[in-house]
């Protein structure tokens, strides 16, 4: 079985989940019910440009905004230069986002999970976004600055999906991100959860929360709030003297057993599990394999735990980037690499891509 395939069964099976969470809801079902072609012409759109040699990835993720108002402990968008204080000059505009997922669309991307920085500070990127109703938006969020407008928009809007960052509980994600960021979390959800909005987590998983969130009570809990879907991501030591919080392999393994097990408990939420899942699908899916990273300035990065970028979208259409033989030798590092720790092969071969970068 081709990448190709394995990645639309895994997409089939996310909107069968969502299906599940959305079965007594009258709104939820109409989006699906309008959703589901579309994803379906998307798929074909990909398969039509791999008949002409063209590999489209169903996903990409968009860092959107370069501007955050928190400073959480170990976070990978700062140590990479993604995130900054003030938003930089030389930022995409919101009309050069707006072409891109113009792009997107025509090309067949079916979900582009929009990051930063925090990107609910660009409501007029989010609003762009909302007008693609054929391309469903993950948006990984502090939770901090969801307001009432926001929650009309995504209303309004269900192929925008809020995805909460959250290190456990109330004393993991306010040691991380800041007293009373948990507590901005929790209203976040409760007013969600009565518009009957599906909405997401996501779990940075070190050495040292991992006991706690991957616990049944912990996920029915979140739940019990609401949420529809979970990413379990990976800790990468971005920050210098964290490597102890990056998973041992055999967490790692523990990890992935946990989650199956998980998702077989909790049949309508979404758990997705990254770089995890990646191994059913023959490794890393950086580089245009699966996807690829668009930081805040343009750069498309392979990953955003690699974010070395040698064309810009400013200038360089989606389609030329994916053709480019940058990212070709970055997916054969990728496949050369051998066991790594933590959750990017392309981080832990640093050097190589840095080279290859530089030539």
């Amino acid at each position: 079985m081709n990448l190709n395939v394995f990645m639309q069964n895994g997409i089939n099976g996310i909107m069968k989940r969502a299906g599940r969470y959305y079965l007594t809801n009258t709104k939820g079902l109409s989006f699906l019910a309008k959703i589901l072609p579309q994803l379906k012409k998307s798929a074909e759109l990909r398969k039509h440009h791999e008949e002409d040699g063209l590999h489209i990835p169903p996903f990409l993720i968009a860092s959107i905004a370069s501007q955050c108002n928190l400073r959480c402990a170990g976070c990978y968008a700062r140590a990479g230069g993604t995130c900054c204080d003030a938003e930089r000059p030389d930022d995409l505009t919101s009309e050069e986002w707006n072409n891109i997922f113009a792009e997107a669309s025509d090309l067949g991307v079916s979900f582009i999970l929009l990051a930063g920085g925090e990107p609910l500070m660009r409501r007029d990127i989010i609003g762009h976004a909302a007008q693609y109703s054929n391309i469903i938006y993950p948006i990984f969020t502090n939770g901090t600055m969801i307001d009432q407008e926001y929650i009309t928009l995504f209303n309004q809007h269900r192929n925008l999906i809020p995805v909460l960052s959250i290190e456990g509980t109330r004393t993991e994600t306010d040691s991380r991100r800041g007293i009373g960021v948990h507590a901005s979390i929790a209203d976040a959800m409760q007013q969600m959860h009565q518009k009957h909005l599906l909405f997401g987590t996501s779990i940075t998983v070190t050495s040292e929360n991992m006991d706690i969130v991957l616990t049944h009570s912990f996920i029915a809990e979140l739940r019990q709030k609401g949420c529809g879907l979970i990413f379990f991501i990976e800790y990468v030591p971005a920050e210098k003297d964290t490597e102890h919080l990056a998973l041992s392999e055999t967490e790692q393994t523990r990890l992935q057993q946990k989650v199956t097990a998980l998702k077989q408990t909790f049949d309508a939420m979404i758990l997705l599990s990254f770089p995890g899942d990646e191994e059913s699908m023959g490794g890393c899916l950086a580089s245009g394999r699966g996807f690829f990273h668009i930081n805040p300035t343009g750069g498309a990065e392979p990953c955003p735990f690699s974010p070395y970028a040698k064309y810009n979208l400013k200038t360089t259409p989606i389609k030329e980037i994916l053709r480019s033989q940058y990212f070709k030798d970055l997916r054969q590092i990728a496949h050369n690499a051998g066991p790594h720790t933590g959750g990017c092969v392309l981080f832990e071969h640093e050097s190589e891509v840095q080279t290859l970068h530089s030539t």
